[in-house]
């Protein structure tokens, strides 16, 4: 049987198939279809590694600030700030608070929350420390350390109170952007914050990415906004800082409160709630640090 014979008597389907192809692809017996081969995709180089640096100009503009603060001997600003936390929806749900703030160094300090949530008033005499929640007529008294810097260590480590300002006022802020500093870069410019011109800067640690925006002039903060790198949700937390008054006077007894005296007295002690993981003050760390270089230096 010769070769024509076998093909013919295959089945007309297959036949009718091997012709309808040989038609669409123009192919011949003697001239068969070129094998199609997929084009090459050039491989993207890779993006290089980041490499964090701190530059110097976004350190000067951090100085700058802090000396600003640190010069002053009264200061007195309010603190609008706004807390995110998860939701069982998945979005975070924005919760805002109010404090009004006066101090006096090295060893008085005032703080007014107002709302939302419940209200609290903070008094610090140099002497003693006062927590007062006015809606329930209650106060927590303690003995306070000598200073701002160290009440406010105190406060943290006793009761786990926590002021988003807190490393603003301290006596040298400086030191606390500076000592844990692995990144700091300058943004550039902003004219919407603050109702003044800005300079925006990034600054973070191992623990917090910060960026704020300090007043091109006046050299007053106006606004902070951090995520802190222990939370896996990423929830931000923004400080907008107004009504600025460095060195003007303040009353006396603006740093005590009859009411908050006479009030029903708690125990100055822990919530038990613990605060969103990694918010702390900055210098939180670096004081335990510090006292136990210390304590160890000292047993050589």
């Amino acid at each position: 049987m010769s070769p024509a014979d076998r093909i013919f008597r295959r089945p007309a389907r297959l036949a009718l198939a091997i012709a309808l192809g040989c038609a669409a692809l123009g192919a011949t017996a003697a001239d068969p279809a070129p094998t199609v081969r997929p084009a090459k995709v050039a491989k993207k180089p890779a993006a290089p590694a980041f490499k964090p640096i701190v530059e110097e100009r976004a350190m000067a503009l951090l100085k700058a600030t802090s000396e600003r603060l640190a010069a002053a001997k009264t200061m007195s600003f309010t603190a609008t700030a706004d807390f995110e936390f998860p939701s069982k929806l998945g979005p975070a749900i924005v919760y805002s608070m109010r404090y009004d703030v006066a101090l006096q160094r090295p060893d008085r300090l005032r703080v007014i929350v107002p709302g939302d949530g419940p209200a609290s008033e903070f008094y610090y005499d140099g002497k003693t420390l006062m927590a007062f929640a006015p809606a329930e007529n209650l106060v927590a008294v303690a003995e306070a350390q000598p200073t701002i810097d160290a009440m406010l260590q105190q406060a943290y480590q006793k009761a786990a109170v926590f002021f988003p300002f807190a490393d603003l006022i301290a006596a040298d802020p400086y030191t606390a952007l500076a000592a844990g500093a692995k990144s700091a870069f300058y943004i550039g410019p902003s004219g919407v914050v603050g109702g003044v011109p800005t300079e925006m800067v990034a600054w973070a640690d191992n623990d917090v990415f910060l960026q704020i925006w300090i007043g091109s002039d006046d050299k007053l903060p106006r606004r902070i906004r951090a995520v802190y790198r222990a939370d896996p949700l990423r929830l931000r937390h923004d400080l907008e800082l107004s009504n600025w008054q460095l060195d003007a006077p303040i009353a006396v007894d603006a740093f005590a409160s009859a009411k908050a005296q006479a009030a029903d007295r708690i125990p100055f002690v822990h919530p038990g709630a613990a605060p969103p993981p990694g918010v702390k003050p900055l210098t939180a760390g670096k004081a335990t640090k510090g006292k136990a270089a210390a304590s160890s230096g000292g047993g050589k």
